[in-house]
């Protein structure tokens, strides 16, 4: 999910005298707009007296990984050609533009159990839902700078607030807040961006933030990993297995009974450069998808390559949905216009039913 101007990302904080600095790239709020809804935490002007109560301070989690730095995306859509991915997508399909929204407003999607789609917006705090005939209107309001969605197998649905005082938030079926603490302290105080979650059927949540932590269903945060460059994350249909993008590569973990992680290990690598993957879900078959500099990558349950499906322009979330769930929808970005849209293209492959992705 989007913390940044660029798909290429950089979650780590960068920590001055104790402070943590904005990281690389990452998307401004509103003009004008200093502090309270539609601004992320390092950009509040009142983020230094929350930093102060920390009895651990910040400190940077991950960094920009070796190589070169990529240069913005041209403005514009560019020209692609979808080429067969057997049992995925057939050959020239191509991709639809559904809706589009001015600002850094569309982020996080899952899908809806009547096809349509859910969209976390950053500025506007909002979460939209997007119906199968490209129609919208206001879900949930009041998410603090909510970025990402989650919804697990029973169907509780939870946000990531990504504004001062961050917080995992549950929509439905009940408005509370999941998590907010580590070590007692402020979510803040971890340092970077809250960025992306996956929710357990247990009550619990997965989330990146410069690292891997989960959630248990009573708010208690553990924090899991070594090594880590992370954004993505998303739990296996049977909740066994958990992968996190890693820089250029796929990061998968064993879960436990508890909802610990174990056996951390490179599931696939990623190709096209840059800072690597975004967004994740999965399709029926058990194949992993994957946003990055290229456009969806797709990985087999091996691990292997099967290869990428283009975009027009780059993409930072992706999720089945449709009658069928045979549609593929992804968040695509231009930053010099600063405006999201959401893009659909016509799948072979079919998203798992359950979870919203």
């Amino acid at each position: 999910m989007r913390s940044t101007g660029l798909l290429a990302l950089v979650l780590g904080g960068l920590v001055i005298g104790g402070m943590v600095m904005a990281a690389l790239g990452q998307i401004q709020p509103p003009a004008g707009v200093k502090s309270g809804p539609g601004v992320q935490a390092a950009h509040d002007s009142r983020e230094p007296e929350v930093l102060k109560t920390c009895k651990v301070p910040p400190t940077a989690r991950g960094g920009r990984p070796p190589g070169p730095r990529p240069a913005a995306a041209a403005p514009g859509p560019k020209e692609y050609t979808v080429t067969e991915i057997p049992g995925v997508v057939a050959a020239g399909q191509k991709w639809k533009e559904t809706w589009e929204v001015d600002g850094n407003n569309a982020d996080g999607i899952l899908a809806t159990k009547d096809g349509g789609i859910l969209i976390a917006q950053n500025d506007k705090s909002d979460v939209v839902k997007l119906d199968k005939n490209g129609k919208t209107s206001i879900a949930y309001v009041d998410t603090n700078t909510g970025g990402a969605l989650a919804m697990n197998s029973k169907g509780a649905l939870f946000v990531d607030s990504r504004g001062l005082n961050a917080s995992i938030e549950e929509l439905a079926p009940h408005r509370q807040t999941l998590a907010n603490k580590f070590n007692g302290d402020s979510l803040d105080c971890i340092g970077g961006v809250l960025n992306d979650l996956t929710a357990d059927s247990k009550g619990g949540a997965y989330f990146t933030m410069g690292g891997v932590f989960y959630s248990d269903s009573q708010g208690k945060v553990f924090q899991y990993g070594e090594k880590l460059f992370t954004n993505g994350i998303v739990l296996s249909a049977d909740e066994k297995h958990l992968f996190v993008t890693n820089g250029m590569a796929v990061a998968e973990f064993d879960v436990q009974k508890d909802g610990s992680l174990t056996n951390q290990r490179e599931f696939a690598k990623l190709e096209g450069g840059g800072f690597g993957g975004d967004g994740s879900t999965f399709d029926a078959s058990g194949r992993l998808y994957v946003t990055s500099n290229p456009g969806v990558q797709v990985i087999g349950t091996d691990g292997k390559n099967l290869g990428v499906i283009p975009t027009p322009r780059d993409v930072i979330s992706v999720a089945f949905s449709g009658p069928d769930r045979k549609t593929l929808y992804a968040v695509s970005r231009d930053n010099a216009q600063n405006k999201d849209w959401i893009i659909a293209i016509e799948m072979l492959a079919q998203g798992p039913k359950g979870r919203g992705k």
